[in-house]
């Protein structure tokens, strides 16, 4: 979802924006919209009490570790300026909101935007950005608690966020991969949809790999079947560790194997190894770490976020390369 408008990046720690809607019951409403230069400034339950079950990425411990290890910072041209709607001091409703002053990391392509305003002669960014930083994960963005009115609240954020991109210069306001619900309230206040696709899967009522398979034509069943075998014959070992289970050296191993994937593809690492380490002890229960080893020796690990419904397979790499061990840790396993 996109929207336009524009204007100086505010240093203060906190800003209030006074916004004026004209939808919902407004009689828990101050007003105001609160902008938070880092997440670190509401407090973890109040603001995972707002969170969907199965949205490990927007739980604060996720965002503040971005945050608090340097990866998610002016610096590396993301601004946090989080949008937040109280009462009687109790958070209602929050939105994850960024200044940026780049398109990486966002995995929606808009740099033929960037092109067009930089040949009319318009600045492009700084831009704001409704999302969570490097995930292209579906989910809320529009965080309002059952108590609030849901289509006010989201109104008045949304409305918030158009007014910030007015004080900060900002060229227009970018939603990513929002729910359906969310992009309806972002209709109302000028949002325009832009539409992208992805590839879920989704479990069909499968008890084990096996019935996967069954459900599979004999010949894609046939080449995954070879493929696992392909894994037997080179003495591939997998291991599933929690955040509780995982140690230091699990982590560092880890991230070698996330840094030279990366390097080999000629990408950006965009996490640090102290983002991993972080989050590893902040979210035990809700990350998994599957690491392989060949004959013993550990050769390739995988990164992965838990939800209440879903697993998120997120990271992996290697430091040797086998046949369709990528298939394996990833989505096998």
């Amino acid at each position: 979802m996109n929207s336009s408008r524009a204007t100086t990046p505010e240093q203060s720690g906190l800003t209030a924006v006074r916004i004026n809607p004209t939808v919902g019951d407004n009689k828990w409403f101050s007003g105001q919209v609160t902008i938070h230069r880092s997440l670190d400034e509401i407090a973890p339950d109040h603001w995972n009490a707002l969170v969907p079950e199965d949205s490990p990425i927007l739980q604060h411990q996720f965002l503040t570790a971005l945050e608090r290890t340097g990866c998610v910072i002016p610096d590396t041209g993301w601004e946090p300026h989080h949008l937040a709607i109280y009462h009687a001091n109790h958070l209602l409703a929050a939105m994850p909101c960024y200044l940026k002053y780049h398109s990486y990391g966002e995995y929606i392509f808009d740099w033929d935007w960037a092109h067009a305003y930089q040949q009319a002669g318009l600045n492009y960014y700084p831009k704001i950005l409704l999302a969570i930083p490097f995930t292209p994960i579906t989910g809320k963005r529009l965080l309002i608690h059952p108590d609030a009115d849901i289509q006010f609240a989201g109104a008045a954020l949304s409305t918030a966020a158009r007014e910030l991109a007015e004080k900060t210069s900002a060229s227009s306001i970018h939603s990513l991969f929002t729910t359906s619900e969310d992009n309806e309230t972002l209709k109302t206040v000028g949002f325009v949809p832009r539409r992208s696709n992805q590839f879920h899967w989704r479990n069909q009522g499968y008890r084990n790999f096996r019935e996967f398979l069954a459900a599979l034509n004999s010949k894609r069943r046939k080449n995954i079947l070879r493929e696992r075998r392909g894994m037997n014959s080179e003495g591939m070992t997998f291991r599933w560790l929690n955040g509780r289970e995982t140690t230091t050296n699990d982590w560092s191993f880890f991230y070698s194997c996330y840094r030279t994937t990366i390097a080999e593809h000629g990408a950006i690492p965009y996490l640090n190894e102290a983002f991993f380490q972080l989050v590893g002890q902040t979210m035990p229960d809700g990350v998994r770490l599957l690491v392989a080893s060949r004959q013993g020796h550990d050769i390739a690990a995988a990164f992965f976020l838990l939800g209440g419904r879903s697993l998120f397979g997120r990271y992996w790499g290697a430091i040797d390369r086998i046949p369709n061990l990528h298939f394996e840790t990833c989505f096998y396993q």
